[in-house]
């Protein structure tokens, strides 16, 4: 049971991160927001979780390319809920160009958000994990975690690294009722990939339609999207007795992306 649980969901104002924050509300577990946008918006989101589903909700506006601010938001947590037991790093940002053409800059902020912020997370939640005997770290990767993609060094360095660190505290906290597990994602339809597909539509002069079939048909055999609820459900399981025993894992959900 992990009802009464608490949880940090980084990048959770909207999409993946949101549905995962939603999902483990729905749980019962209490949940503290963190993401960029409209404060009457995530007003009300953190206010519809708490009226929803009976849970402590809270906001953090930490910028996680910032190691101090990431450090102010897990201590928030822990005077707000008492403890933090679940921390899913979610929040990335893309950019894509040829590696020769990369600027610089934007491969420095792929690699703070994508990766250095997942390991100041994990650094600064598991002193207080390990004084409760119990923690659930689950860094959302991508199946670019796995393989490659043209024009995306930044992104597929960055979830490679994640997977590589997901392994270590694996292995450093395998012994305690700690686990670091990944969760390895195909195409979701989120705002940064409904980007990627507008962007493909005026280099390609095509409908935005016809770029997502294009997109899917490249990659994601299944022809579908991974629906964000799904990633949710995973975080639930991983976080419950069931998933007890799975740690370091890399797990796929990328409608047979990297089967091929």
């Amino acid at each position: 049971m992990i009802k009464g649980k608490s949880a940090i969901v980084t990048g959770s104002t909207s999409g993946i991160g949101l549905a995962i924050a939603q999902r483990l509300a729905s749980a019962g577990v209490n949940i503290m927001l963190n993401g960029f946008g409209d404060k009457g918006e995530i007003d009300k989101l953190t206010e519809d979780l708490s009226t929803e589903f009976s849970v402590k909700s809270h906001y953090s506006g930490a910028d996680i390319t910032k190691p101090q601010e990431i450090e102010a938001m897990i201590k928030q947590a822990e005077s707000a809920f008492g403890r933090l037991d679940i921390l899913v790093n979610n929040a990335g940002i893309q950019f894509t160009a040829l590696v020769e053409e990369f600027p610089p800059e934007k491969w420095d902020a792929i690699l703070a958000t994508n990766l250095s912020s997942v390991f100041h997370g994990i650094r600064y939640a598991l002193p207080g994990m390990k004084k409760n005997n119990f923690g659930r770290i689950i860094n959302i990767a991508s199946a670019h975690g796995l393989v490659a993609s043209k024009q995306k060094s930044a992104y597929v360095a960055a979830k490679h690294g994640v997977l590589g660190l997901t392994k270590v505290v694996a292995l450093e906290n395998a012994e305690r009722n700690i686990t670091c597990n990944a969760i390895c994602p195909g195409w979701v339809l989120t705002p940064l990939v409904e980007k990627q597909i507008r962007d493909m539509g005026v280099r390609d002069k095509i409908s935005f339609e016809d770029a997502k079939i294009k997109l899917l048909l490249e990659k994601q055999p299944s022809l579908r999207f991974i629906k964000p609820e799904d990633i949710g459900d995973l975080v639930i399981f991983l976080c419950s007795e069931a998933g007890e025993s799975m740690t370091g894992a890399a797990l796929s959900m990328d409608g047979g992306w990297t089967a091929q």
